[in-house]
């Protein structure tokens, strides 16, 4: 073997046609934009209470709450005194001095913002649910977690009776098309959910058993019923509406 044979030479890699790899860019995360515009932190998806979970939890979630609560109220203000027809996404920006992105991040259209508190009070109703002892059936638990949010003493998330502008809210729903459909697709994403929930504590299967989703479709209806003559009432009062309406829900037939 001729040990003094030289190593063969190896080339050098050829640089790669990219260039080197940049760095973040304007916009990212705590890299400042061009001037005149604001980076945007890339918050993940929020969930069905508005929170935002990851490794970013805490005053990150915090404000993205805040965030997205004030263009919520905002959107519903403007709409109460205004009209539908009248509001404009960039009004609704404007009031929450956000950009058109941050809405964007959070709202699928301005009818979402609009409605945003009601998604947020189903969601806190689920949230409840979930909390209820596996020993109720299946309608008392979702009865005991409408009570739960309608007498919350949270100052900052009463229930409709406790909210002004409300009724005038539902109405509006009635009369909007848009609202319509909005408030419809909230109502049945959240419904799923309280499904999906029932069946965990049955141990069934959501999608092929019935239990869970009449179980919650009884539920569903006495809130929506009671809430349907608190509106058109003004003398009616939600609580003792939705106690009469899940009391008839439970007589075999109402009467």
């Amino acid at each position: 073997m001729d040990t003094d044979r030289p190593a063969p030479h190896t080339a050098p890699e050829p640089a790669s046609a990219s260039g080197p790899v940049p760095g973040p860019g304007p916009g990212a995360q705590g890299v400042p934009g061009p001037r005149g515009t604001e980076p945007e932190p890339d918050f993940a998806e929020p969930d069905a209470a508005g929170r935002r979970g990851g490794g970013g939890a805490g005053r990150r979630d915090r404000k993205a709450r805040r965030t997205r609560e004030a263009m919520a109220a905002a959107a519903l203000r403007l709409t109460l005194a205004h009209g539908l027809a009248a509001l404009a996404v960039e009004d609704v920006t404007d009031a929450a001095d956000v950009s058109r992105r941050t809405f964007s991040r959070h709202f699928g259209s301005r009818e979402d913002a609009v409605l945003d508190c009601l998604r947020a009070d189903f969601a806190r109703i689920n949230e409840a649910l979930a909390a209820r002892p596996a020993a109720e059936t299946p309608v008392a638990a979702y009865r005991a977690a409408v009570a739960a949010w309608l007498h919350d003493p949270d100052p900052e998330h009463p229930a409709w009776h406790r909210r002004p502008g409300m009724r005038d809210l539902f109405v509006l729903i009635d009369e909007e098309p848009a609202l319509t459909a909005a408030f419809r697709r909230i109502s049945v994403a959240e419904e799923e959910r309280s499904i999906r929930l029932v069946a965990a504590r049955l141990g069934l299967h959501p999608e092929t058993d019935l239990r869970p989703a009449v179980a919650v479709g009884l539920g569903v209806a006495a809130l929506h019923a009671a809430t349907r003559t608190w509106v058109r009432d003004p003398a009616g009062d939600l609580p003792t509406l939705l106690d009469r309406a899940f009391d008839l829900a439970a007589a075999e037939p109402p009467s």
